[in-house]
């Protein structure tokens, strides 16, 4: 992969010294020698593509454009020369307002962020002191933040007009503090609503402010920010070696798709999970609310355990579910992509329309700096699952952009239905899969057979009719009563007790019937050979990877019935029904053994 700068001057001599060094490093980059050392107890040995290049430039105080794939390592691209220039500043500092500004789209990447800042800063044990707003806070809560001031402000846009208009922050404060402004994943800032509030803080920036965007697209959104903040930056790409397109979709990344029609996603997603055709933890995305919960239910018939993760979710309860899902604890999670969908919107007007007030069951309202899509750390996720697929090439390249992180490889499968194959054409052609017969970008999926999907199409199809808009209804505000209770009234005993977190668990049955037993495994006869073998490489595969965290002992515990004699079932039945009273007998009829050998001496 090579690294290109389009600017008015050329850079030639730069990029020749880097195609001559063998490994880039941080020292050679000029990192402080306490922040190579912090990056190298991060498991940080050495600067990705996107990081050799920004973090000179940064340090040189240049405003910066960086376009990368998501898990390119944007993040420490600016985190680390930011945290260098304030190194330097720190001494004999007398400001009203925080020096470097970091805005960010969602409340997830906003914790994401400061965790990291945090976690340097600790490492590096130098005196910075760095905060994160939300809008929900209040004055009071915002001006104790504030007071110091901090270092370093992390937040969304619409925090810093709110800090203006209570009097937290002065517009004279912020024109004499402010150094470095960063809009991070800058893309999303205008799609999720933010504009105005960046041309509200865009008056009071200084000139000699230094400002960063990244992002993983371009957009027009971008051209529109680059405009109204950056002034002469320099734009930083990553092309692909050889190639005029850019490697949107990293090559660690296998695309598929399987065309059904939209009653037959159900099907063919519970034949992807069920005969373990897809490697484990799957992220699947909807893009409503009901349909991720319409999912969950169908999925628990089948004895398959999942979380459900939405904007309608206390933010304790999604952060909390993000490290139970990142700790291995459960290996599904239906993730509502609801900029894909206008629920939101729809809420927020319902909420603000006080003619409507006298509704008793009104809707939750949706948080607005939620993002399930861009910003969230997800850790280990092997494969993607489009349930329902998005309505622009863009998301699905967010998406996608969940997995194979960090040069891990990953897969995606889409199911495709008729209604979706206008999207599926822009995103094949956004991907410049268009004409090229040779390589197919987004392959079909190749280890479902049609008769392994018809072998179980009759159980599907019951089970999916007892799945109605009311049990929707019902499980949607069952779970969202759960989350409330344990985001609120367990608050301050997890804060004082954190083990206990492990014993709140976000993958519980919501069905009011359990699970029919008949259900939970798929019988021997039902599957063909081509699909078993299928499902055999998938396991070598993930025990190849060493991905065998919970579910290790369910497939162990089937494996070892499969691998038995079918002539001595019953005596393992009956072993594993009574292992206990098994030994114990064992033990009586030794002890019988030895007394006769007694009474015969």
């Amino acid at each position: 992969m090579a690294e290109t700068i389009e600017k008015s001057e050329k850079l030639t001599e730069r990029e020749e010294v880097e195609e001559g060094e063998e490994e880039p490093s941080f020292e050679k980059l000029g990192v402080d020698p306490r922040l190579t050392r912090a990056l190298l107890k991060k498991g940080i040995q050495k600067p990705t593509p996107i990081q050799s290049v920004a973090i000179p430039l940064v340090l040189e105080g240049k405003d910066v454009v960086a376009r990368a794939k998501t898990g390119s390592g944007k993040t420490f691209a600016y985190l680390v020369p930011l945290l260098q220039k304030l190194f330097v500043d720190t001494g004999a500092r007398t400001k009203l307002a925080p020096s470097a500004f970091v805005l960010v789209p969602t409340r997830e990447l906003c914790q994401q962020v400061y965790a990291e800042v945090l976690s340097l800063i600790e490492l590096c044990r130098v005196q910075l002191k760095a905060v994160q707003l939300t809008s929900s806070m209040s004055a009071s809560e915002l001006r104790n933040a504030l007071a110091g001031p901090p270092d370093i402000l992390i937040s969304t846009p619409a925090c810093i007009p709110k800090c203006m208009s209570v009097g937290v922050l002065q517009s004279a404060s912020i024109n004499g503090s402010l150094e470095i402004l960063v809009l991070d994943e800058a893309d999303l800032l205008l799609s999720y609503g933010y504009e105005e509030d960046i041309k509200a803080l865009t008056p009071h920036i200084p000139k000699h402010c230094q400002c960063l965007l990244m992002s993983a697209t371009s957009s027009a959104d971008v051209e529109k920010l680059k405009k109204l903040i950056l002034h002469n930056p320099f734009i930083l790409t990553l092309p692909e070696v050889g190639d005029v397109k850019d490697d949107i979709i990293p090559k660690n990344v296998q695309q598929f798709w399987i065309s059904c029609s939209y009653r037959d996603k159900s099907l063919y997603i519970l034949s992807l999970l069920k005969l373990e055709l897809v490697q484990k933890k799957v992220l699947i995305f909807t893009n409503t609310i009901d349909m991720g919960f319409r999912l969950r239910l169908f999925l628990e018939k089948f004895g398959i355990k999942s979380a459900v993760l939405n904007a309608e979710l206390p933010q304790n309860s999604r952060l909390h579910i993000l490290e139970e899902f990142n700790a291995g604890l459960f290996d599904y999670l239906i993730a509502t992509d609801d900029s894909e969908s206008k629920e939101k919107e729809e809420a927020n007007i319902e909420s603000n329309n006080k003619q409507k007030k006298f509704r008793k069951h009104a809707k939750q309202k949706l948080d607005s700096e939620f993002g399930v899509v861009r910003g969230i750390d997800f850790k280990n996720v092997y494969t993607v699952i489009n349930f329902e697929m998005p309505q622009s090439p863009a998301g699905y390249v967010h998406r996608i952009g969940r997995t194979g992180r960090a040069f891990n490889t990953g897969a995606s499968v889409s199911l495709v239905c008729p209604e979706d194959e206008d999207v599926f054409e822009e995103i094949k052609f956004f991907l410049g899969d268009e004409g090229n017969k040779d390589e197919n970008l987004i392959a079909p999926f190749p280890l479902l057979t049609k008769n392994a999907v018809e072998s179980l199409r009759y159980r599907a199809e019951d089970v999916a009719k007892s799945v109605t808009k009311i049990a929707v209804r019902e499980s949607r505000a069952q779970d969202l009563r759960n989350e409330i209770l344990n985001s609120e009234k367990l608050k301050a005993h997890f804060e004082a007790n954190p083990g206990d977190l492990d014993l709140l668990k976000h993958d519980k049955v919501l069905s009011k019937k359990p699970p029919a037993p008949h259900l939970r495994d798929v019988p021997e006869y039902l599957v063909d050979a081509t699909t078993r073998e299928a499902s055999k490489v998938v396991k070598l595969a993930r025990a190849a990877m060493g991905n065998t965290n919970a579910p290790r002992q369910n497939g162990s515990k089937k494996r070892f019935r499969r691998n038995k004699d079918p002539l001595k079932t019953f005596s393992a039945e009956g072993h594993k029904k009574g292992r206990k009273g098994g030994m114990k007998r064992e033990s009586n009829g030794n002890d019988n053994n030895k007394n006769k050998k007694k009474k015969t001496t």
